[in-house]
């Protein structure tokens, strides 16, 4: 910035009391996420949460904090709803019609939810399997939605089950055993 010479001197305070604004935000995210992840009643949660393919440490306390209780879910459509990752539905007489993805959902962690499942295909040979499908079957947008979707899944099984993820292969061969 002090060599750029078409940054006229009248901007440049501003330009640099906000850039030590975003470092100071950045700052006080870093050390909010770090006090977060060590709180006792969500550090083991958290650390169960990561272990699903794509989760990492916003995507888990997201979830924790937005979601809270996942015993109030009795199925798994109810929490892929509350997540607003489906379509609501309009019926009519005997027609039933599809819509876009609902309003009726919680924005904060339907936002970071599809931010991770656009990520998520890269860690998951599973995941990168269903969105390529996806993508085959429609766009891309979709496709998305359905990573999401298989996302929740798994966190919802690896909070059900207060243990950590495991590959559907590796967990029918230890059920088994």
């Amino acid at each position: 910035m002090a060599t750029n010479e078409e940054v006229s001197q009248s901007i440049r305070p501003l330009l640099r009391l906000c850039r030590e604004h975003i470092d100071r935000s950045i700052k006080m995210n870093t050390v909010l996420l770090i006090s977060l992840e060590r709180d006792p009643l969500l550090a083991d949660r958290l650390r169960r949460l990561r272990t699903v393919p794509g989760v990492g440490p916003i995507t888990a306390l997201t979830w924790a904090l937005e979601v809270g209780d996942t015993s109030r879910f009795h199925n798994i459509k109810q929490a892929i709803s509350y997540c607003g990752l489906c379509g609501a539905e309009k019926s009519s007489a005997d027609k039933m019609m599809r819509t876009p993805i609902s309003k009726q959902r919680n924005k904060h962690i339907q936002q970071v939810l599809v931010e991770a499942a656009r990520l998520a295909p890269r860690y998951s040979d599973e995941l990168a399997l269903l969105y390529e499908r996806e993508r085959q079957r429609g766009n891309g947008n979709r496709a998305t939605l359905a990573v999401a979707r298989k996302m929740v899944t798994w966190m919802l099984a690896v909070e059900k089950r207060n243990a950590d993820f495991m590959p559907a292969g590796d967990f029918k061969r230890n059920a088994a055993a």
